[in-house]
Parts: C-alpha cells; sequence; structure tokens
C-alpha cells in the first residue's frame, strides 16, 4: 500500500480513484497475483486498471515515468489482472484526451469544444475504431485550431500528446477528407 500510495501522490491521483485501485491490489492478492511479481508492479498495474475503469486520463506511460518499473512489466501485470480477475475496460475516447493536451498547450475553450465536436462527428461516422485515442484527439486539435486560427504547429500539438508529427499527420488527412473539410489550409507543419 505504501507503493499505492507514493504513485498516487506522485500522479495527483483522486482518493476515490486511489481507493479503488486498493480495492483491485487486494483482489489481486486474494487470486495470488503477487507470487512471482513484485508488489511494485501489482501496485502499478491496479492503479492503471483503476484509472482506466474511471476514464481518469493517465497513460501507461505516465505511470511507469513515477514507478520504479519498466512500461512492459506493468503492463504485463495489467493484462494478468484482467484476465484472472475477469475485468472489463470501456473503450477509451479521444473526447477525453482534448482537454489534457489542450491544457499543455494553452489552447482557447471554442477550439477544445471544437475538436470535440469533430470527433463525435468522426465517431458517429465510425472512423475512429481501432485508432489510437490521443492521436484522434491530437489531430482534432490541430484541426480545430487551423479552423480557429490558433497557430500551433504539428510538433507543439504531438509533443503535448507525446505521440509523432507523422500519426498527427495521417489522422488529420483522414479526418479533413471524411468529415469534408476540404477548405481548410494544407495540413503542413507551419
Amino acid at each position: 500500500m505504501a507503493e499505492l500510495d507514493r504513485l498516487t501522490d506522485k500522479l495527483h491521483i483522486p482518493k476515490p480513484i486511489k481507493e479503488k485501485a486498493a480495492v483491485i491490489y487486494r483482489k489481486g492478492l486474494e487470486k495470488g497475483l503477487v507470487r512471482g511479481r513484485s508488489t511494485s508492479s501489482l501496485a502499478a498495474a491496479s492503479l492503471y486498471v483503476a484509472c482506466r475503469a474511471t476514464r481518469t486520463p493517465r497513460t501507461l506511460e505516465e505511470i511507469a515515468r513515477k514507478s520504479p518499473l519498466g512500461k512492459r512489466e506493468i503492463a504485463r501485470c495489467y493484462r494478468l489482472m484482467l484476465r484472472e480477475l475477469n475485468l472489463r475496460m470501456p473503450v477509451p475516447k479521444a473526447q477525453y484526451r482534448v482537454p489534457k493536451i489542450g491544457g499543455k498547450l494553452e489552447l482557447g475553450e471554442g477550439t477544445q469544444r471544437a475538436a470535440i465536436k469533430i470527433l463525435g462527428e468522426a465517431d458517429r461516422l465510425k472512423i475512429s475504431v481501432g485508432k489510437d485515442p490521443m492521436g484522434l484527439a491530437a489531430a482534432a486539435l490541430y484541426l480545430a485550431c487551423t479552423m480557429n486560427g490558433e497557430n500551433r504547429t504539428q510538433k507543439d500539438i504531438a509533443e503535448a500528446a507525446g505521440i509523432t508529427e507523422v500519426t498527427i499527420r495521417n489522422r488529420y488527412k483522414e479526418l479533413k477528407e471524411v468529415l469534408n473539410l476540404d477548405g481548410l489550409k494544407s495540413g503542413g507543419t507551419q
């Protein structure tokens, strides 16, 4: 539990999510999942499960950066917990990623709302299925920035989202084409 306390403090996780992670951790202990694994990996995986279940926007990479373990070890333990505890996770939505990226870039509320609207339309047309939510959110924000005259480069948005510029370019082209937004400026990096 000390490891869980340390991680939640470093990641600024709200108390209800911390408590949910503790419950998941205890279930993992009862199932004997700690056998052959470190308690740190079980604690980090429990926290990631709690974040995913409550749609708290924390990535596996963020948790791994604050943990003494690597991302692969935590991911392995996470998959084990899902399988052994018979857990089902909600599919992450790109719309939930917009405020996080927008906040890092200090984008206006109107631009963020426009990006969320773009993503809603992408969901409706089923073009977001199977795509990385962070990449879609970043591309929608770039699209919204060009529409609203907020000058941000693909590089800036990619860094804030923790993805590559190539991902933004690809998702941007898809969104622009499918949503019939050809009147916008070209998808250059500005």
